[in-house]
C-alpha cells in the first residue's frame, strides 16, 4: 500500500469515530490528498474499493453535512465530487449543536438526581463545560475564517 493509499486508510477510521461512515472518511482522505478537481462517483468507487450503493451513502452523508459540492465540469455528464472551501469549519460548527444536546442531558440528570451533591457536582461540571464551548467556539471559528 502507499503512503496515500495508508493516509486514506487512516482518514476513514479517523472520521468513523467521528461519527461518519468509514467510507465517508475515505473519501474525505482520498480528496484531501487527490491531485485533481475532485472526482465521480464511479471513479470513487474503484479508487477506494466500494460498492456503488456504500459509495452513494457515503456521499449523500457528506453532501448533507456540507462538507462536499456537487459540481459538473462544462460537457461532463457526471456530478463530480470535491471538499467544499471551508469544509473543516463546516464540520465543527454541526458537531457544535451536539454541545447544546450535552447541556439538555446533563440538565436530566440534575433533575432526576436532585439535591445528592457528589451525583450534581459531575453533571454541573459537564453542563458548565458544554455550556462554556458552545458559548466561546463560534467567536473562535469566526476569528478563524476572518484570518484566511
Amino acid at each position: 500500500m502507499s503512503d496515500v493509499e495508508d493516509f486514506t486508510e487512516e482518514a476513514g477510521l479517523f472520521y468513523e469515530r467521528l461519527g461518519l461512515s468509514r467510507t465517508a472518511g475515505r473519501v474525505v482522505g482520498h480528496l484531501l490528498v487527490s491531485d485533481d478537481d475532485g472526482a465521480d462517483a464511479p471513479d470513487l468507487c474503484e479508487r477506494l474499493a466500494v460498492a456503488k450503493s456504500s459509495m452513494s451513502v457515503a456521499l449523500r452523508q457528506l453532501d448533507q453535512a456540507g462538507m462536499v459540492e456537487r459540481f459538473r465540469r462544462r460537457g461532463e455528464r457526471r456530478d463530480r465530487y470535491r471538499l467544499t472551501e471551508d469544509v473543516f469549519g463546516r464540520a465543527f460548527r454541526a458537531k457544535m449543536a451536539e454541545f447544546h444536546a450535552f447541556q439538555q442531558l446533563a440538565a436530566r440528570g440534575l433533575a432526576a438526581v436532585g439535591d445528592d451533591p457528589q451525583r450534581r457536582r459531575r453533571l454541573e461540571n459537564m453542563r458548565d463545560m458544554y455550556a462554556f464551548m458552545a458559548d466561546r467556539f463560534p467567536a473562535l471559528l469566526d476569528e478563524w475564517e476572518a484570518s484566511r
